[in-house]
């Protein structure tokens, strides 16, 4: 085979590979095009006890993420990145924008669990709510962001550690692996998506 036939083969296979990258979603933060909301209008609890769907906090752009109050690390690193976001949203939160976290272990996680979770991870802000329900309800809520719980042959629980910019229109803006973002780049698409709302 001749230099310039295997300078082309590898030129090739560096786009197929390329390419192959992008479609995995290989980076921090994809852009969704999706035309459906993806807030249910299923009851959830709040840490305060109230009873609240995601589809009426519409209206506002939101973040949501995936937690529970038992996981011993993945959780508490999104949690602390939340209240990042959280500081540096500052009044925004609550009039303008909402953050939610969804408890993927609505079997241990009742509103008690969660106040208590929240108030231990200074993350006791007006506008953040933290949701959980019966365990269909909150399937039902997953289900619409197209996530699904994974409970162990032990018990255990699956982190789920997606991250979702909402539109105040219910649809996805944006999806992060909560594990790389970094809260600057959260609040910046909050705010494009506040300005171009």
């Amino acid at each position: 085979m001749s230099i310039n036939g295997s300078l082309r083969s590898l030129a090739i296979i560096i786009i197929v590979t390329s390419a192959l990258f992008a479609a995995a979603g290989c980076h921090s933060g994809s852009s969704s095009e999706s035309s459906a909301s993806v807030l249910t209008d299923t009851k959830l609890v709040d840490q305060n006890g109230n009873t609240i769907s995601l589809e009426s906090l519409k209206g506002k752009p939101m973040v949501v993420d995936f937690i529970y109050t038992s996981c011993p690390g993945p959780c508490l690193m999104e949690t602390a990145k939340f209240a990042n976001v959280a500081l540096r949203l500052g009044n925004d939160l609550g009039s303008k924008v909402t953050l939610v976290s969804i408890s993927v272990d609505p079997e241990h996680d009742g509103p008690k669990q969660l106040l208590n979770y929240s108030h231990q991870q200074g993350a006791d802000e007006k506008g953040w709510y933290f949701l959980t329900g019966g365990p269909a309800d909150v399937d039902k809520a997953l289900a619409g962001f197209k996530l699904s719980r994974q409970i162990e042959p032990d018990g255990s629980v699956g982190h789920l550690v997606d991250m979702m910019l909402v539109g105040p229109d219910g649809r996805l803006v944006r999806e992060y692996n909560g594990e790389i973002v970094n809260a600057q780049d959260i609040v910046d698409d909050v705010k494009k998506t506040l300005n171009n709302g």
